[in-house]
């Protein structure tokens, strides 16, 4: 049980890869690197710190959540220790696009939060990221108008 999406486009594995490992342009522009590790936050929203563990181009990337805080849950460390793949397959001269944040369960006071964040995110905003070359990533600590409370 974790959340799973996944979508298929035109492009080759490679844009597809090249995309999704941009964060900055389909996720939050105020994510910030420190060598193999980012941290991304929305105000005093969200924030959390991720580990990238994997990255073969073309194919597949693995994070790792180290920290993380909400606070509109009881329990701000819901995504600590979880995982999230970004898995990539060429299927009939398409390109299957796989999320899955490992963990990220139904049990959790964020899940409906965290579904409708990433169903976003990854569904519309990294597809037309990869699509049409524009994401829509938060903007300076501003969330998308489809997400704002």
């Amino acid at each position: 049980m974790s959340f799973t999406t996944s979508f298929t486009v035109d492009q080759a594995p490679r844009q597809v890869f090249d995309a999704f490992t941009d964060v900055r342009r389909w996720w939050s522009e105020d994510i910030e690197y420190s060598g193999d590790e980012f941290e991304y936050h929305y105000e005093e929203v969200h924030r959390c710190r991720i580990r990238i563990t994997e990255s073969v181009p073309g194919r597949k990337v693995s994070w790792l959540v180290l920290e993380n805080h909400f606070d509109f849950t009881r329990d701000d460390t819901e995504w600590v220790g979880t995982t999230i793949t970004f898995e990539i397959e060429e299927k009939d001269g398409k390109t299957e696009a796989r999320f899955t944040h490992h963990g990220l369960v139904p049990e959790y006071e964020c899940f409906d939060v965290c579904h409708k964040a990433w169903t976003f995110y990854v569904g519309t905003s990294l597809r037309d990221l990869i699509t049409t070359g524009e994401g829509q990533p938060n903007r300076q600590s501003a969330l998308p108008a489809e997400l704002a409370r």
